[in-house]
């Protein structure tokens, strides 16, 4: 197989309500939709789900653009493969960049399924017909504001609600809704926002007191002691996200002990290929995961319901219904969940139509690379 030709599409959508973590707030995101062609007229695509700003990682919507470009394209333009992992070969030298390069394997996969007529998650090894979903709410401007926004994902059937956190934002967040909710599948996510001090540490003892599913992130990404300490000191499991990259970051939360549980992000992870790989390893060592989310579009939305049904994917997964994000998503139809519950496309590829007039009624820019 031979991808031909390549279009980018830099599309801006505004968020059906504004998300706020511990570093910042939006009310709308750009990503870059990848349609890549081979030469039998048959397109598969991605999803570059990067940030524009680099806040959860250093890549943004602006440097995945340049890499996008300038070295993944005309890597891959012109290979001969027959598996997608084959393909990602094309870029080993590039360091880096894994929000751009998942783009890039998210659409070989795609396309790679369709020429099979083979749905994506059969591709992948998926087993489940049906993925549980949870939802994500960011930080309020009040108690009752969150309250409220808890209360109408919980009545929309959803089994699990994460809640960001921050200095400042954690004990009470956490109380009233447990109040309100106590069996409540709940966790909490930092985004690596806090110190690594006693203070700290007293938070998140305070926390340990409201049987949450887990803690997210609690430190800065690379600080795999300090999650090992107070890994030792909690009962409630440690969830690591942003520390994890890479097989030898995963290796290394194994080794030392510093979480129980992993998100295993395709972005963050550069891709299916790695996805699957990460699920795999952590299968053996025990570990369970779930599919975190960068509020995709529907693009990557259905590429990560597929990489769900893969067996170790046993705790709600980040893939709730587009509605919940977005008024008019770019696929039809939408990723539509039903009490919590999507179910796995059976189609080839990712299961989903592309719609392209919305995604040229929205696109910032376009690009066309051809072999």
């Amino acid at each position: 197989m031979r991808i031909e030709h390549l279009t980018l599409f830099e599309v801006s959508l505004p968020l059906v309500h504004s998300f706020e973590t511990s570093s910042h707030r939006k009310s709308g995101l750009q990503h870059i939709l990848v349609r890549a062609t081979d030469g039998d007229g048959r397109s598969g695509w991605g999803e570059i789900a990067s940030p524009s700003d680099p806040y959860f990682t250093s890549e943004t919507t602006g440097t995945a653009w340049l890499i996008a470009n300038r070295y993944l394209g005309p890597a891959v333009l012109g290979s001969d493969w027959d598996e997608p992992a084959e393909l990602e070969t094309a870029w080993a030298r590039i360091r880096g960049h894994e929000f751009a390069k998942a783009g890039f394997s998210a659409a070989a996969w795609d396309l790679h399924a369709r020429s099979q007529e083979r749905s994506l998650a059969a591709a992948l090894g998926g087993t489940r017909s049906e993925v549980v979903a949870g939802v994500s709410l960011g930080i309020e401007p009040s108690i009752d504001q969150l309250l409220a926004q808890v209360e109408r994902q919980v009545s929309a059937g959803y089994p699990r609600i994460k809640l960001k956190i921050a200095p400042g934002w954690d004990v009470e967040p956490v109380r009233a809704v447990r109040s309100q909710h106590p069996d409540l599948d709940l966790h909490v996510d930092a985004n690596g926002a806090y110190p690594d001090t006693e203070d700290a540490a007293a938070v998140f003892r305070q926390l340990d007191e409201y049987a949450l599913t887990m803690i997210e992130q609690p430190f800065t990404p690379r600080d795999f002691p300090a999650h090992a300490r107070l890994q030792r000191r909690l009962e409630t499991p440690i969830c690591l996200d942003e520390s994890v990259v890479a097989l030898a970051d995963l290796r290394t939360m194994i080794e030392t002990k510093a979480g129980r549980v992993l998100n295993i992000k395709v972005s963050r992870m550069g891709g299916l290929s790695a996805a699957k790989r990460a699920h795999d390893l952590a299968m053996e060592a025990g570990i369970p995961v779930w599919c975190g989310g960068m509020h995709e579009f529907g693009v990557g939305r259905a590429a990560n319901v597929a990489i769900s049904s893969l067996p170790n994917f046993t705790l709600p997964s980040d893939v709730s219904g587009s509605d919940k994000y977005y008024e008019r998503d770019v696929i039809v139809p939408p990723v539509i969940a039903e009490r919590g519950r999507v179910p796995v496309p059976q189609g080839p590829g990712i299961g989903y139509d592309v719609d392209t007039d919305w995604v040229l009624k929205n696109t910032v820019r376009t690009a066309e690379l051809v072999a």
